[in-house]
């Protein structure tokens, strides 16, 4: 298995125990390749949901640009319930799964073919 085998199973595993999500493999390794070389960088990989400007550019960059939403309440909401089901106790929030739970909530999935 190559590096980003890896950090997909390793990003199922932490689905699975701590999110108690069994997730569609398939789904979870178009986004993880569509989340492109940051998943191989510490920071990049990351989201820090405490910070507002990060998720401001979630919001932005992949649920308005990549996802195509537009009704920012609905998108606010969506983001907030993520970030709830991820958990404040996780302080390790993978880029990958966010965006795979935010396709999975919006049901966006189309948009991975």
């Amino acid at each position: 298995m190559g590096k980003r085998d890896d950090l997909i199973a390793k990003y199922a595993e932490q689905m699975k125990d701590k999110l108690g999500i069994n997730p569609d493999m398939d789904l979870l390794r178009k986004v993880t390749i569509g989340c492109g070389p940051s998943i191989y960088n510490r920071d990049a990989s990351t989201v820090a949901a405490s910070d507002p400007s990060e998720l401001e550019t979630v919001k932005k960059n992949f649920l308005m640009k990549k996802l195509g939403l537009t009704d920012e309440a609905a998108i606010d909401a969506g983001l907030k319930k993520v970030m709830d089901a991820y958990g404040a106790g996780s302080r390790t929030k993978y880029r990958a799964v966010v965006y795979y739970m935010l396709t999975k909530h919006f049901g966006k999935e189309s948009i991975y073919g």
